[in-house]
């Protein structure tokens, strides 16, 4: 009596966020939301602005950014943030999401695949997204909550970004066993390349000038969503 098939193993499909499901930039989104409800001003949107230009250069120093980005939060109440995003995605963030990344999501859940997404945002930010395109998974920054249930305005280590993301993604593989190595990653960022360099198949999408040099000279797809 022959041996048993083996079991086909899991793959996985690693979505980035901002500038890639989503065709802009969610924290700046997310500032706008506030100035409209009277939550921040002006001078904090040009500040956000000013990040995010930084980050698209591959130049932001994000533990320092971070730093300073999480102190408001300390204090409040996790639901209260996971509330906001919930009443902020659909009327901010919704219509920029690409028509081109819901069909790969698509792709990806017809084949079988594990999907996640792998983001530097919260996974409040990134719930109401994964609900939408069907994604169960979420890899991202993870903030600080004390026993009150009340944020520390500080971030659980290691940031999702750059060798931060490996390592997070690398967790993800381990519980659910799929091999990093297989998987497909979409990212727009330079910041990117350590996972990129990783998984089988890189897929460089609307990517930032340092990472489209990048992807050139390696020979990574490049996508337009």
């Amino acid at each position: 009596m022959s041996d048993p098939s083996p079991q086909k193993r899991t793959r996985a499909a690693l979505f980035d966020m901002d500038r890639t499901l989503v065709r802009k930039e969610t924290a700046s989104l997310y500032v706008r939301y506030q100035r409209d409800i009277g939550e921040a001003t002006l001078a904090d949107l040009a500040k956000t602005l000013y990040w995010v230009g930084q980050y698209t250069l591959g130049i932001l120093d994000a533990e320092k950014v971070a730093q300073k980005a999480l102190l408001p939060l300390r204090g409040v109440p996790e639901e209260v943030l996971a509330s906001r995003c919930e009443h902020w995605f659909p009327r901010y963030v919704e219509k920029h999401v690409a028509d081109a990344g819901r069909a790969a999501v698509r792709k990806h859940r017809q084949a079988g695949d594990l999907c996640a997404i792998v983001t530097g945002a919260t996974r409040y930010a990134a719930g109401p997204l994964a609900r939408l395109l069907g994604i169960e998974h979420i890899v991202a920054t993870e903030l600080e909550v004390d026993g009150a249930g009340r944020f520390t305005g500080r971030a659980a280590p290691p940031l999702c970004l750059g060798e931060g993301k490996v390592r997070r993604a690398q967790g993800l593989a381990d519980k659910y066993g799929f091999v990093l190595e297989e998987a497909t990653f979409y990212t727009d960022s330079v910041s990117d390349v350590p996972l990129l360099e990783r998984v089988a198949e890189p897929v460089v999408v609307n990517p930032d000038p340092r990472l489209k040099r990048i992807a050139e000279r390696r020979g990574w797809r490049v996508e337009r969503w």
